[in-house]
This record gives C-alpha cells, sequence and structure tokens, in this order.
C-alpha cells in the first residue's frame, strides 16, 4: 500500500468520524435516540448469566485506565527496544494522549448522566462519550497500525486485526451490558478514539511522505 493511498484514507476516515460523532451528538441533544438506546441495553442485557457477567467484567477491565496504562508501557518498550523508531513511539503516545483528552473534555461539555437501569456494577462520572470505547479504539486502533508495518505474513496480519476487532467491539458491549452506558456512549467513543487515531495517523501520513520525498530529492 503506497503512501498516498494511506495518506488518503486515513483523511476520509478522520472526516468520517467526525461526522459520525457530530451526528451521534446531534440525535442525543434532540433526545431522537432514546428509543434505539433503550432496546439495544435491553437486547443485550437479556443475555445475562454468571459466566457471561465475569467475561464482561473481565473486557471491561481490560479497557480501563489502568489496563490501558500497562498496555502502553509495554507497547512502548516494544516499540523503542525492538523497532526503534522513535517516530512510531511518538505517534502511540499522541494518539493516546489526544483521545483522552478528547473524552474528557466531551464529557464536560455534554454532562450526560450514566444509564439508571439495571447496573451490575456502580461507575462515577459522565456517560457520553465512553472513555472505554474511546481508549479501546484509540489504541488497539493505533497499535494494530504500527504492529502491520513489522508484521510481513498476511495470515499474521489478519490474526491482529481480528484480535484487535474483537476486544474493540466486546470491550464496548460490556460497557452496555454492565449497565453503565448507553449503546449511543459506546458509538460515540468509537468515533471519537477513530478520530484521534486518524486525525493523527494523517498527520503522521504527511509527515513520512515530506521525509521520503526530501530524501529522494537529497540523493539526486
Amino acid at each position: 500500500m503506497n503512501m498516498k493511498f494511506q495518506f488518503t484514507i486515513a483523511l476520509i476516515l478522520c472526516l468520517l468520524s467526525l461526522v459520525g460523532f457530530c451526528f451521534m451528538a446531534l440525535l442525543i441533544s434532540r433526545q431522537e435516540i432514546i428509543r434505539f438506546d433503550s432496546a439495544v441495553i435491553s437486547f443485550i442485557q437479556g443475555f445475562e448469566s454468571t459466566i457471561l457477567t465475569i467475561i464482561m467484567k473481565a473486557f471491561t477491565f481490560i479497557g480501563s485506565t489502568g489496563s490501558i496504562i500497562v498496555i502502553s508501557i509495554m507497547a512502548l518498550v516494544i516499540f523503542y527496544k525492538v523497532f526503534k523508531k522513535r517516530s512510531e513511539l511518538i505517534l502511540f503516545i499522541v494518539v493516546l494522549l489526544g483521545a483522552n483528552l478528547l473524552f474528557v473534555i466531551l464529557k464536560l461539555f455534554f454532562q450526560r448522566a450514566r444509564p439508571d437501569l439495571h447496573r451490575l456494577i456502580e461507575v462515577a462520572g459522565y456517560s457520553f462519550p465512553s472513555g472505554h470505547a474511546t481508549n479501546a479504539m484509540a489504541v488497539y486502533g493505533i497499535l494494530s497500525f504500527l504492529l502491520w508495518r513489522h508484521i510481513p505474513a498476511r495470515w499474521g496480519r489478519t490474526i491482529l486485526i481480528f484480535i484487535s476487532c474483537i476486544f474493540i467491539l466486546m470491550i464496548g458491549i460490556s460497557r452496555i451490558y454492565l449497565g453503565v452506558h448507553y449503546p449511543s456512549d459506546i458509538i460515540a467513543g468509537y468515533f471519537t478514539g477513530g478520530f484521534s487515531l486518524t486525525f493523527a495517523i494523517w498527520f503522521y501520513q504527511r509527515y513520512e511522505e515530506k521525509r521520503y520525498n526530501q530524501k529522494h530529492i537529497n540523493e539526486n
């Protein structure tokens, strides 16, 4: 996949994420998504069982701040010690910090209360957008992007994307199942994380393209 194509894809996904979030915010401000949220919550919580609750709590733990910090530190060590690419290290940090700053600001702006239905755990703070969903999309997304560049085998890349998608999806579903987020919070969180992720990648690809072109100019 050439650099210009990656640059274009990142820009398109960035804009789609921004439009998607704005659309979700509009629906919530007009109270036009209540029926959708209630229907999805009822459907997901209808599968409640002891084993499934344990599984969902595990995925919520994986998406928690503490787990994200541990995963991030491990990733930073790998990128620094194994791949030795400082630019990738910086990109990872920018995506992580950008996503967290963004969802904190948005939570304070919208101040949406959490669902007051059937809760299996208690969580404080505002609901929209979901911090777990935002971090899941940002962290597992950027890990997939960076590791993809270092995995030559197609089957290895396929496994990488499959595992990342499962973790992103299940972390979001776990928050709905446990009764601490509306589905619209999760969707908006994915868009928030997606925007932070793709905007940083877009900027990174521009930097890489300019550096590549400058290198060829100097060689010629």
